[in-house]
């Protein structure tokens, strides 16, 4: 590597956003069984924060276990409940009347809500909740969010000096 001018990007640990309890909590329905043999069958959530240029980002995704696909997403400079419910309305637009859905998130404050448990419900949607600090019951948006993070200072600095280099 250091014959190719290589260097390895090491993944800062973020902090805890955990403050106790919220809101009413799910059962965790889900139990790491990230196979689905549909689509619209198992969705997963979550939030991740992002640093640009001194600033906070915060990345709202919806992903479908079927393929893997974001179906949905937003983005703010605070994580809101609106982030998490604008993102919500968008993925809603993909069910069909037939879908039986799951999706699944940690215990995060955004959606224990009564509103984002209201939404769920009036769309016959069943929700299931990671167990209390445990990433290994979400990991496949938590490793999306490793492979994006870990990408992301190198997609970043190619379009800096892009624009750099433009701009002379």
């Amino acid at each position: 590597m250091s014959e190719l001018g290589l260097k390895c990007l090491v993944k800062v640990k973020n902090y805890q956003t955990y403050k106790g309890e919220i809101g009413k909590t799910a059962p965790n329905i889900l139990d790491r069984n990230f196979e689905a043999k549909k689509p619209n069958e198992k969705w997963i959530t979550d939030i991740t924060e992002f640093k640009l240029f001194g600033e906070k980002l915060y990345l709202s995704p919806m992903l479908d276990l079927f393929n893997g696909e974001i179906i949905a997403y937003t983005i703010d400079s605070r994580p809101t409940y609106s982030l998490v419910s604008g993102m919500l309305e968008k993925s809603l637009e993909r069910l069909t009347e037939e879908d039986e859905l799951l999706i699944h998130s940690d215990q995060g404050w955004h959606y224990q809500m009564k509103q984002f448990r209201h939404t769920l419900k009036k769309h016959n949607i069943t929700q299931s909740l990671s167990r209390k600090g445990n990433c290994y019951d979400n990991a496949v948006i938590e490793s999306s969010f490793g492979i994006l993070k870990s990408e992301f200072p190198i997609t970043m600095s190619l379009k800096a000096s892009n624009i750099l280099s433009k701009s002379w």
